[in-house]
């Protein structure tokens, strides 16, 4: 009885991982960003040039999905050789000692029609932190040229810098840092 018991639960294991699909980002049409108050008076803006999503999900909703994003920090890119150089030294990224940043999802939780709530645990500076962002899937079709599957899903969030440790003796940056993601994934 013990056997046929093993042998059940290992066929309902090995049957939910086979209906898992796996996403990845298309780069083409992807961009990750992010805006900070300047002196209180405006907004700076900037994104990552170099970054990588994967999504692992087995339902068609996402609700169970699990999204890993690694972000190479030397890749911050704000319009401005001068700051971006600032930014990824020692008084804000420090992208000599901390190459990049991640995130992955703990949960995902539908809120309504094609809105999210994404829980995760985002590393940057070295330092680990839960956040929860939002997330829309904006849709899921069929691309005519390469007739892959493709979802396309905006996501974005608030994060405070200070709890990274980045920036820590700025006074000329706001704290609450603006995060705002659009990307399409294709089905493999």
């Amino acid at each position: 009885m013990k056997k046929l018991i093993l042998i059940c639960g290992a066929t309902i294991i090995t049957s939910s991982a086979a209906f898992a699909q796996t996403w990845t980002l298309d780069k083409s049409h992807a961009k990750l960003g992010f805006s900070i108050t300047h002196m209180k008076i405006s907004e700076v803006e900037g994104s990552f040039k170099n970054f990588d999503v994967k999504v692992t999900s087995s339902k068609p909703d996402f609700t169970d999905a699990v999204i890993e994003l690694t972000a190479d920090v030397n890749s911050v890119n704000t319009d401005n050789d001068m700051r971006d150089g600032h930014i990824k030294g020692a008084d804000y990224f420090d992208a000599a000692k901390f190459p990049s940043m991640t995130f992955k999802s703990t949960s995902i939780k539908k809120t309504n029609g094609k809105n999210y709530t994404v829980n995760g645990i985002l590393t940057l500076h070295g330092v680990s932190k839960p956040v929860v962002l939002t997330a829309t899937l904006n849709g899921v079709g069929e691309n005519p040229m390469s007739k892959k599957t493709m979802a396309g899903f905006k996501v974005s969030g608030l994060v405070k810098r200070s709890e990274f440790g980045v920036g820590e003796k700025s006074a000329m940056l706001g704290d609450e840092v603006s995060l705002s993601s659009n990307f399409e994934l294709m089905k493999n």
